[in-house]
């Protein structure tokens, strides 16, 4: 399976593994998503009129799912107050420049997995389910409503009619829709988005030649859908997803999951344009090269404009998407992105050549203390979680009350305010507050800072193991960054003075490290970071650290690597909590199995949730994305 990594001190993603390895583990102790800029600021200025046209209309209410039967409800939050206009100003161009963390590697929403080109995919495309960007809630999409068979295995989607393929044609100058072959009397008609593109793109994600790194976690749970994405079969008529018409989809589920509609707000899942890739009368097959700037076709509420590459990439607003509630028509013009380092970024917003920006982690201090630049700041939760592991299979480590003791003599708040100081928040558990399935931050749930019980604890262990603190054995292996390396030494620290253990660290690099964790022989205690890859407690619970997860592997049902462990009553947590259709049960049932992972078994340590600071300037109106990918259609220039 393809990985993720982002070569950055702020933030490095781990590769997406394939089949059954890491997949969104990260290797740095910072915030994740970096945020948004250009240069060479175009000079078009947008007539205030135009702001009046943006109209929004109400798609029907889909059924069959607590999340779909809740009414739209996003509420633009205002980052800063708008700046003071005067009668002399001329009016501010209506775009935004914006910074993202990396190049764009690819605009193809099968095979994407970077950030930079998962942000401008969810710009370009919409799949059948959009999330909302802040709450998480699974909201119409292409989709305008679905239902649920009475065994909750069978999704029916209807689909609106009135969306086309378009592309930007750069001798033109404009938007166009994308045409059919002629007919009979030699007419063509605006391509429209069918069922039949998104069977095709879900199919193609999970075809072995062009897999998805997102695969593996559709796979488990689409009928069908392993058998075709291992090649035991090469049948899709076999993979539970079917075109009934041009707008009806039907999906097929192994079993009924609660998070079903969730999963399908994956980039993955939207709809390909089969005739530019396989072609067809009119078209000549373009193949893997469909989604390179000369020919790709998109229907998203922006369009991709330019694309130098390594430089900068910018949007235009489609005049052919008619927004609803849910997606509204951008009251933008454009969006041009530029892929800054760390370096640059603060310095491009201070002069104004910015007009949003993630603020570096080396940065965030001084930007918190400026009296201007802090009343642009927001911090806002980022979508992962900084934990250490035990190969509970290792020597010292094997004994749930060393791991137990170690937990509770780890000040976490202490450590991030003075060792972190990015905004981050203490980590009592594994899953994110905030998303779907999670207990709320303020939850009494998790394990907390406790010298006194981890003292107590850790003697227990030792009276009945003849042994002495000072002679335990131990060593944290961690990736070599200076953030890393910031938090090892601090919990050395914390861990000598709290529990008398010295505690010996291990430096590697991130490949190394990512190696180890994996095999049999896992280091004692490891250091690793996991982003959801989709908002829900499962992808946390299940498809990280339960039996089979990324850094829990198993061979045939036995532990392999990793965490090396398998708790009965957790798997049944979480199989019962994947199933479960009333939400509060499903907190509970992942509340259950979060105290078997950080406090009965104590397998995990968590250290803190990541945030990102933001900071916007003071003449745009927008909102937070939960996931770093911003929503651009609902962003304003104030005037």
């Amino acid at each position: 399976m393809r990985r993720i990594k982002l070569q950055s001190v702020l933030s490095l993603l781990s590769p997406v593994s394939f089949r059954g390895a890491e997949r969104r583990e990260i290797s740095s102790h910072a915030g994740i998503s970096r945020f948004a800029r250009n240069d060479n600021l175009s000079s078009h200025v947008l007539a205030l009129a135009l702001l009046l046209l943006v109209s929004c209309g109400s798609p029907a209410t889909p059924t069959g799912t607590p999340a779909a039967t809740a009414p739209v409800q996003i509420v633009p939050i205002v980052a800063t107050p708008a700046a003071t206009a005067t009668a002399t100003r001329a009016p501010r161009p209506n775009l935004v420049r914006a910074n993202l963390p990396g190049d764009v590697t690819t605009l193809d929403p099968a095979i994407a997995s970077d950030p930079s080109s998962l942000a401008v995919i969810e710009q370009v495309f919409v799949p059948l389910v959009r999330l909302d960007e802040v709450t998480n809630e699974p909201r119409p999409g292409i989709a305008t409503t679905w239902t649920i068979s009475a065994d909750g295995k069978t999704i029916t989607f209807k689909l609106r009619g009135d969306v086309p393929w378009v592309k930007y044609d750069a001798a033109k100058q404009q938007i166009v829709q994308a045409q059919s072959c002629p007919d009979k009397n030699k007419q063509t008609k605006a391509r429209l988005v069918t069922a039949k593109d998104f069977e095709y793109g879900i199919l193609r994600a999970l075809k072995p030649a062009t897999a998805s790194p997102f695969a593996p976690l559709l796979a488990p749970y689409l009928d069908g859908a392993s058998a075709y994405l291992n090649a035991e079969t090469a049948d899709t008529t076999k993979v539970g997803v079917k075109a009934l018409d041009d707008a009806t989809l039907e999906i097929k589920l192994r079993e009924p999951i609660a998070f079903a509609s969730v999963l399908l707000g994956l980039s993955a899942t939207s709809a390909t344009p089969r005739w530019l890739i396989d072609g067809d009368a009119c078209t000549p097959r373009v193949g893997d090269k469909w989604s390179d700037l000369a020919n790709l076709q998109t229907y998203g509420p922006f369009v991709v404009k330019t694309w130098t590459r390594g430089a900068n990439l910018t949007l235009t607003k489609n005049a052919f998407w008619f927004g609803d509630a849910t997606t509204p028509a951008p009251a933008l013009e454009q969006v041009t992105f530029t892929f800054l380092d760390d370096a640059a970024v603060m310095n491009r917003f201070e002069r104004g050549e910015l007009d949003a920006a993630t603020v570096p982690s080396a940065e965030f201090e001084r930007v918190k203390s400026d009296a201007t630049l802090a009343k642009l700041l927001t911090t806002s939760p980022n979508q992962c979680t900084y934990y250490f592991g035990f190969n509970t299979r290792a020597q010292v480590v094997n004994d749930a009350r060393v791991r137990r003791a170690l937990s509770l003599a780890l000040d976490r708040k202490t450590l991030v305010e003075n060792g972190v100081k990015n905004g981050q928040t203490p980590a009592g558990w594994f899953t994110l507050p905030g998303i779907n399935g999670a207990s709320k931050a303020d939850a009494n749930l998790g394990v907390k800072f406790d010298a006194t019980e981890a003292k107590r604890v850790l003697g227990d262990y030792l009276t009945e193991k003849n042994l002495s603190a000072e002679n335990l054995d131990l060593t944290l292996a961690y990736n070599t960054m200076p953030g890393n390396q910031k938090i090892a030494h601090a919990a050395q620290e914390m861990w000598k003075n709290n529990l008398g253990i010295t505690v010996k660290l291990a430096a590697q690099e991130w490949d190394a490290l990512n190696k180890a964790i994996k095999s049999k022989n896992a280091p004692q205690v490891w250091r690793f970071g996991w982003c959801m890859e989709y908002p829900d407690a499962h992808n946390f619970m299940r498809d990280v650290v339960a039996a089979g997860g990324s850094v829990n592997p198993t061979s045939g049902n036995a532990p392999a690597g990793g965490l090396n462990w398998r708790n009965e009553r957790y798997e049944d947590a979480i199989k019962r909590a994947a199933i479960e259709k009333d939400n509060a049960k499903r907190v509970e049932l992942y509340a259950q199995a979060e105290k078997i992972l950080v406090n009965e078994d104590a397998v995990l340590l968590p250290v803190y949730w990541y945030a990102r600071g933001v900071v916007t300037q003071p003449w745009v109106k927008r909102t937070f994305a939960f996931n770093g990918r911003e929503r651009y259609e609902r962003w304003q220039i104030l005037p």
